[in-house]
């Protein structure tokens, strides 16, 4: 039990300056660490994990969310996993990140505060059928560090919310570097580790930030430069990703699950990211192929 405490103390899914910080139900990007702790602990302990926490409210939030939320709008049925086309080439990482440092010599286009996102989430419990959850959201930060977030689902707006001035000098939020030494340190902090990343670790920090900022031309380099350090993270060839555009896929295979990384193959810059399951768990209901999450990051 100490150990599953612990567990659920490090997960940190509150920012100190998050508009929902206290009592009250948890933000985007808790929900995400919420749910990525959930599914990343082996299958036994998940009940343990969600009786450690059913009594608090944020619990009744995620899975009104699960469930289709106060509207009653029906869940959306899970994609499919993106598909490497057949016959394609290859491309490493050291390529890709030697193509983004020269694409990176002008400095252009320029780092941004905020994110463009399209995603995904599959959400499981132990007596109801999994469920994916889409979303699109925009946040755009003002010059006097006020900040509006708009969540859209099939072209409308479903709501859009201003957030008064704020500031933080700790990563995700802190200005993320473009060098590879201090990016990784950004990284590490990100995911609230004092060791070295394990590549999923390395991948899920990287989708913290990307959910934050609009990398530039040169924060895009480092993290390629750094990515192509990644133990276990192989190329595979090409795919179309779910916006229509051409990527170069990198996936990385641990026991019962495959990480995907999608890339700009004209500049290097991280296009998306997707997890899908390769064993089938019927005590989830989810089987081989099924998509656990995936986000795509416009500019």
């Amino acid at each position: 039990m100490t150990d599953e405490l612990e567990l659920l103390h490090s997960a940190n899914p509150f920012t100190a300056d998050g508009p929902f910080y206290g009592d009250g139900p948890l933000d985007h990007h808790a929900e995400r660490r919420l749910n990525r702790l959930l599914r990343e602990r082996r299958p036994g302990r998940r009940r343990l994990l969600w009786s450690l926490v059913a009594g608090a409210a944020v619990v009744a939030t995620v899975f009104t969310l699960l469930l289709g939320g106060p509207s009653g709008t029906p869940a959306v049925a899970a994609p499919r996993p993106l598909v490497v086309q057949a016959n394609s080439t290859p491309v490493s990482l050291k390529q890709l990140a030697a193509l983004a440092a020269a694409v990176a010599a002008d400095g252009t286009p320029v780092l941004r505060k905020g994110t463009h996102v399209q995603s995904w989430s599959l959400g499981m419990s132990d007596d109801k059928p999994p469920v994916t959850i889409p979303e699109e959201r925009i946040v755009r930060w003002n010059a006097d560090d006020s900040h509006t977030e708009r969540v859209v689902e099939d072209g409308h707006v479903l709501k859009e919310t201003t957030y008064p001035p704020s500031w933080s000098d700790v990563p995700p939020e802190a200005w993320p570097p473009h060098d590879v030494a201090g990016l990784r340190a950004y990284l590490q902090e990100t995911a609230y580790s004092k060791t070295p990343l394990t590549t999923p670790e390395l991948l899920a920090a990287v989708g913290e930030l990307l959910d934050h900022w609009t990398l530039g031309a040169r924060e895009s380099a480092a993290l390629a430069r750094l990515l192509a350090g990644a133990d276990g993270l192989r190329p595979v060839g090409e795919v179309t990703d779910r916006l229509g555009r051409r990527g170069e896929a990198y996936v990385y295979r641990q026991s019962g699950s495959r990480l995907m990384l999608i890339m700009d193959p004209a500049t290097g810059a991280v296009l998306g990211m997707e997890s899908t399951f390769t064993k089938d768990q019927p005590e989830y209901g989810v089987k081989a192929g099924d998509v656990m999450d995936y986000s795509a990051w416009t500019r």
